[in-house]
């Protein structure tokens, strides 16, 4: 266990750049919470910077970014879907810090060229090189594994330029940028202490395992009892649980601690995600839509808004007891909500 002073001291010998609006703000939801008889929280990651968009990747950027540099980088590669939040926001951040972004990008949705939306149009204005690969009914990572000869050779192609390239994998989910968010569960949890809360519950959207495992991190080197609740945004292997697990140790090892994530630290529910990864889910939506009534907060159909619903089921279902106080973090991410309409759903119909 180790007070907040030496973690900071820990993360701070890692060296980051300073990207985003830190500490993000965090805020009592007062309806709600008076509606279901909970003490319900949300940690606002939508208000990371350095932009209005995207979300929570910044604070595993901070750190990766940094270390690109130190290497000598010119040029950032990354992956993820043609609307990935991660993408946009390495662009993002690879465009403060003076560094060329490669985005590889998979079509589980089909843009339209002719009305490029959301986050594939903050791609384009950032003059990011965006290289586009059918999914073809594939997981992002299946489309990656499948492409390696186009990007291997794309990025054989930059470095014969006289080009230096970092490579950060979807959704930065490296030891280095796991490490953002064992620094988020710290300033969550001091943000807490500051109101006189001893949180129950935590819960957020996990994909790539990076937030997820990082704020594994986080609890274990604290050593509180908050139970730390994932929701899936999409289907996941078996392995899950234990590839969180293996990337927060490596997170904790870099660090220089000794403390050690294990299955007990926190929970992975696959319930919530609909019929999958990018594809609108009816109940999600609804959820999504009783955030934004009652609280004024927009969520998004991909991550926020199914990870909020998530939530509000063990809410509703007594898995969370009355009582409770429960911290939800909230990724961002909400520029889906001007993408496609195969990702928007039925939230553009009144209802």
């Amino acid at each position: 266990m180790k007070s907040i002073e030496e973690i900071r001291d820990m993360l701070g010998r890692l060296g980051k750049l300073k990207l985003g609006f830190y500490p993000t703000p965090f805020h009592r939801l007062d309806r709600i919470s008076e509606e279901y008889g909970v003490e319900l929280y949300v940690k606002r990651e939508d208000f990371s910077g350095m932009t209005l968009f995207g979300g929570n990747k910044i604070r595993k950027l901070e750190y990766l970014l940094h270390d690109a540099i130190r290497q000598g980088c010119d040029t950032v590669v990354t992956y993820g879907a043609t609307q990935s939040n991660h993408a946009m926001e390495t662009a993002t951040a690879a465009r403060k810090c003076g560094l060329n972004p490669v985005l590889f990008l998979a079509a589980i949705v089909e843009p339209n060229a002719a009305d490029i939306r959301a986050n594939l149009l903050l791609d384009t204005i950032l003059g990011a090189e965006i290289n586009i690969i059918p999914a073809n009914g594939q997981s992002t990572k299946q489309t990656m594994e499948e492409s390696q000869d186009l990007i291997q050779g794309r990025i054989k192609e930059l470095e014969a330029q006289g080009h230096k390239i970092y490579n950060i994998p979807t959704g930065g989910s490296l030891p280095l940028g796991a490490c953002g968010f064992a620094d988020a569960y710290v300033e969550t949890m001091e943000q807490a202490a500051a109101m006189g809360l001893k949180p129950d519950y935590l819960f957020t959207a996990t994909g790539s395992t990076g937030t997820l495992s990082g704020l594994c991190a986080g609890k274990a080197l604290l050593g509180n009892d908050t139970k730390l609740v994932g929701i899936e945004v999409g289907p996941k292997p078996a392995s899950y649980p234990e590839e969180v697990i293996a990337l927060a140790n490596e997170a904790l090892r870099l660090m220089g601690a000794d403390e050690t994530v294990t299955a007990d630290l926190f929970t992975v529910t696959d319930q919530y995600y609909g019929a999958g990864y990018e594809v609108p889910s009816p109940d999600a939506n609804d959820d999504i839509r009783y955030l934004a009534r009652t609280e004024g907060i927009f969520a998004d159909p991909v991550y926020s808004g199914k990870s909020f619903h998530g939530m509000m089921e063990y809410i509703r279902n007594g898995r969370v007891p009355k009582g409770s106080t429960v911290i939800f973090l909230h990724t961002g991410g909400a520029t889906a909500l001007f993408s496609e309409s195969g990702i928007v759903g039925d939230l553009s119909c009144r209802k």
